[in-house]
């Protein structure tokens, strides 16, 4: 049976590039490849659910500026379906310039985030949550996720976060929150080590947390049970939206199964996906899972 599921949060243009290293103060560089797709942690995180086999929209601010035709266009192609928050926003929509080191798959971003582009609660449209079977949180749009949360859990409706890096407001969205997915690059208040993010989860009463650390192995916290993952060990091209992938992964794969199983499923899917350029193309090259 197909589920459904809605991701809350940011949605850009990334501009990809693929060179040999990022540039220098003054320097010009060639890139040996580049493509361009709608970004995001939660908008790669709608992909992902999508191309798995099930129903995605994407909540956030999208605007009708003219670049916005190549956002609407990839989201179609993957049949995710945008809910904009601001219709008739004519400014341009966040974009990412992004350089992945051929090397090393590492890569270095420049971007606006969401900041600029907070939705008005008013804006949010009634029976959102309508035939959803999860909903997955990024934290760029803090007020409208923080509603969000409030009536997914009143409806018993599996909340996820995505914690990329700690962001105000998520403190008031943690506590209605079941499964924390979380870098380790996210560091609450008064953290400093992945002990400290542990404690403050766990006191906030999450159910489930994980702290993904790249190719490292996936700490997990899950009814007081304490382990690790370990993820596939690849070459890796591109490690540019790996974090999405998997939080996209993992939606999809907690639907069916349980939490250890659907963070070490999410981890192959991720792991596989940094052998290719981009944040698309290991859909056309890697056969279904």
């Amino acid at each position: 049976m197909t589920k459904s599921a809605l991701f809350v949060g940011l949605i850009t243009l990334d501009l990809i590039y693929l060179a040999q290293s990022p540039p220098n103060n003054n320097q010009k560089l060639v890139a040996t490849d580049y493509t361009v797709a709608a970004g995001g942690p939660a908008t790669n995180a709608s992909v992902t659910f999508s191309y798995l086999g099930n129903k995605s929209q994407i909540l956030g601010v999208l605007g009708s500026h003219h670049i916005t035709q190549l956002i609407t266009t990839d989201l179609a192609n993957y049949q995710v379906t945008i809910i904009d928050l601001d219709a008739n926003k004519q400014t341009s929509p966040p974009v990412s310039s992004i350089i992945v080191t051929e090397s090393t798959g590492e890569r270095a971003v420049i971007s606006i985030n969401a900041v600029k582009t907070q939705a008005n609660i008013n804006s949010l449209p009634p029976h959102i949550l309508e035939n959803v079977d999860l909903v997955l949180i990024d934290g760029h749009q803090m007020v409208i996720s923080k509603i969000i949360a409030q009536q997914a859990k009143i409806k018993n409706i599996p909340i996820v976060i995505d914690g990329g890096s700690w962001k105000p407001g998520f403190e008031e969205i943690l506590p209605y929150v079941d499964y924390a997915i979380c870098s380790a690059n996210f560091y609450p208040p008064n953290c400093k080590k992945e002990e400290d993010v542990f404690n403050y989860l766990q006191a906030l009463k999450i159910p489930h947390i994980a702290i993904t650390q790249g190719e490292k192995p996936i700490q997990y916290l899950s009814s007081e049970k304490r382990g690790f993952i370990n993820v596939p060990k690849i070459k890796p091209l591109d490690t540019l939206g790996a974090g999405d992938i998997f939080h996209g992964a993992f939606c999809h794969y907690i639907l069916q199964t349980n939490f250890t199983a659907a963070l070490e499923l999410a981890g192959k899917i991720a792991s596989k996906t940094c052998k290719y350029f981009g944040t698309r193309s290991w859909m056309q090259c890697e056969i279904r899972f």
